[in-house]
């Protein structure tokens, strides 16, 4: 290790332990043992431009183990990213660039928003399938214009978490041998020696999902990890995992202790780290200018990369101007090639279940949309969400289209983020509604980046039927409605769960589509009004209704079916179908006025789900008939009746309602 290029490491570790120390709180260790790793990526090894983050051919870094975060705004800073020195200094503190775990969108250079631990490996082998994938669409003999790797840092914690176990497996099934992780093996958690819970055998744990596994013994020594990463760019149909030995808190007296994990270093052995370290500032955050100059020509030679990467880029788009065109298309992430109220996609014959009606959509959207990018977490046949005649993606062939994620929800959710973030795909993913709580956190991370993930989430209800209360959502819905940033669909029909989709592509925020096993009515007056995520489907003969009902998704057919009971009754009902709270809590208050009047009090909600959240529509003297236990194991015709979902019921609460 050059003296000069030491200094770079060392920087590394005294600046992430500094800010820690100013911030009196965050994480010192993990910076400070994966210095040396750090640089051997991002100084020696990754191909990036510092002036340029969003060059499209760039490697992707992922710290998975955000809790480090310093030692990625360490690198940014360092690196010439944006982050300043005055960036640092506000470490974890209201309004900074700089907060306690990264933030993608927040900071420039942040590739994706990490802390829950497995995530980012997740998102990793996302990011290495969506390269794959667009380099066997567009490179051409000579013009690999689609040629980067994916790296990400890794920890215990990671290893620990069942997400970690599902994801790479399926990176080693899918061969992503352009994926290259670094595990920080420093055998320390929270609670003290990783031995307490975490013994197996990680390499061999990985050799078995079909990883390359090389073995670094002294992972402080820069040239070590170097050497292992040019070894794992050879790989051709693996993945690679560096297992890089190291040490929490490294150069300070808290070396390989827990208690380096998650506290600052305190000030004295702040002194004595500088110390172990030569390191030549006395001054808290001051950087020797030979540092930035290493860093600098690091930056100059990704300017350098990317410019002959341009230039080979126009070449391309000048003898396959069809494959240019279609490039441009796919890396448009905010506007779509078509009209989305093209009368096609919303024209349906007949009633069905909307999980077919969703297939169905799905489809016409694929021959518009052939970046779509997707599948199921083994239940394909069921929901619906196989395109036909768009191929499958797998070891043998990248030009698939659809995704076979196997039974591992938790990183079918987390993977389609990264393939969302690596742009150039419209990625999505489907399972049965219940087992959303699998894939709650990552749907969470969606949310929080901002990510277009649409979720297909069938078998909605208790009208799931003979499998019973464990495959029955009762509290999902209101579970997914707290979320903020989801967009939560129930559709009806058809038409609606066309509106579903649309919005699922044009919103900017990720879109759960909750979908019926049973089949439903095809409603004459419903359709792009759902865009409002509510609106009146049926409306009263008179200018203001004796009473409103509400439903979404199955319910509304018994509140239709009611409408016509209560006007044999002499009482006026209008009917609003309610598909997404979300987009309907965004319309105008004038809207929400036309459609749940002031002055109509007598209101009733009906949903297969939990009442949480319709009291805000119903109101103080509504009734809700909602769910207040879990289902049973029944066909679905038998169910509804006994848990109270039935026109007759929905009639004599509204009744009552009207004549007290």
């Amino acid at each position: 290790m050059s003296k000069n290029e030491t200094l770079v490491v060392n920087a590394i570790r005294v600046l992430s332990a500094e800010a820690v120390q100013k911030a009196k709180s965050g994480h010192p260790g993990m910076p400070m043992g994966c210095a040396a790793m750090a640089y051997a990526i991002w100084g020696k090894s990754m191909k990036h431009n510092p002036s340029n983050p969003n060059w499209p051919d760039r490697d992707r870094f992922v710290l998975s183990s955000g809790h480090g975060s310093m030692l990625i705004y360490s690198l940014l800073h360092l690196f010439g990213y944006g982050l300043e020195i005055e960036d640092l200094k506000q470490f974890r503190q209201f309004g900074s660039k700089t907060p306690g775990h990264p933030e993608y969108r927040h900071t420039t250079g942040i590739e994706t928003t990490t802390g829950p631990l497995g995530q980012g490996i997740a998102n990793a082998v996302g990011m290495a399938m969506a390269e794959a994938h667009l380099a066997a669409k567009f490179n051409r003999d000579g013009y690999n214009i689609v040629d980067h790797n994916t790296y990400v840092i890794l920890g215990d914690g990671c290893m620990m978490e069942g997400i970690s176990h599902e994801c790479c497996s399926l990176a080693g099934t899918l061969k992503l041998n352009k994926l290259i992780a670094l595990y920080d093996d420093n055998e320390i958690s929270i609670e003290g020696d990783t031995d307490i819970a975490f013994r197996e055998d990680v390499p061999g744990r990985f050799r078995a999902y079909g990883w390359n596994v090389i073995d670094v013994a002294d992972a402080n020594v820069y040239e070590n990890v170097e050497a292992a990463i040019k070894l794992a760019k050879c790989s051709v149909d693996k993945p690679t995992l560096i297992v890089c030995h190291t040490q929490i808190g490294f150069g300070s007296p808290k070396q390989g202790m827990a208690s380096a994990h998650g506290e600052p270093l305190g000030e004295d052995n702040l002194a004595i780290l500088k110390k172990n370290l030569n390191w030549p500032c006395e001054e808290a955050f001051a950087v020797p200018a030979e540092v930035y100059e290493i860093t600098s020509e690091v930056g100059q030679k990704g300017l350098a990369e990317e410019r002959k990467w341009l230039d080979m880029f126009a070449k391309w788009a000048n003898a396959y101007p069809e494959l240019a065109s279609e490039w441009a298309v796919w890396t448009d992430g905010e506007h779509l090639p078509f009209d989305p109220f093209d009368e096609e996609l919303w024209s349906f014959e007949k009633g069905d279940a909307t999980r077919n009606s969703s297939g169905a959509v799905l489809n016409k959207l694929s021959a518009k949309l052939p970046n779509l990018f997707g599948g199921s977490a083994d239940l394909a046949p069921s929901n619906k969400s196989y395109m036909k005649g768009m191929g499958d993606f797998s070891a043998e062939d990248r030009n698939g289209c659809n995704l076979h994620f196997g039974v591992r929800e938790h990183a079918m959710a987390a993977i389609c983020n990264g393939i969302q973030l690596h742009g150039g795909l419209r990625a999505y993913c489907a399972t049965f509604f219940v087992f959303s709580d699998y894939m709650k956190n990552a749907m969470r991370m969606s949310a929080l980046m901002k990510l277009p993930v649409a979720y297909i989430l069938s078998h909605d209800s208790i009208g799931v039927g003979e499998d019973g209360p464990t495959h029955q959502p009762v509290e999902h819905l209101a579970g997914l409605r707290a979320m903020p940033g989801l967009m939560v669909f129930r559709p009806a029909d058809a038409k609606e769960t066309t509106a579903a989709w649309v919005a699922s592509q044009t919103m900017g925020s990720p879109t759960a589509i909750v979908t019926t096993r049973q089949n439903l009515p095809l409603y004459e007056n419903s359709g792009r009004e759902a865009l409002k995520g509510g609106y009146v489907l049926i409306d009263s003969e008179k200018a203001v209704p004796d009473v409103i009902l509400m439903a979404s998704g199955s319910e509304v057919e018994q509140c239709v079916q009611a409408r016509e009971l209560l006007k044999a009754d002499g009482i006026d009902a209008r009917v609003v179908s309610m598909p997404c709270f979300e987009l309907f809590e965004a319309q105008p208050d004038e809207y929400k006025e036309k459609v749940f009047p002031n002055s109509v009090r007598a209101r009733v909600a009906v949903e297969a789900g939990v009442s949480m959240g319709w009291d805000k529509y119903t109101g103080l003297d509504g009734a809700i008939i909602a769910m207040k236990g879990y289902g049973a194991s029944a066909p679905y015709k038998q169910l509804f009746p006994y848990f109270g979902f039935t026109a007759e019921n929905v009639y004599e609460k509204a009744k009552a309602l009207v004549t007290k």
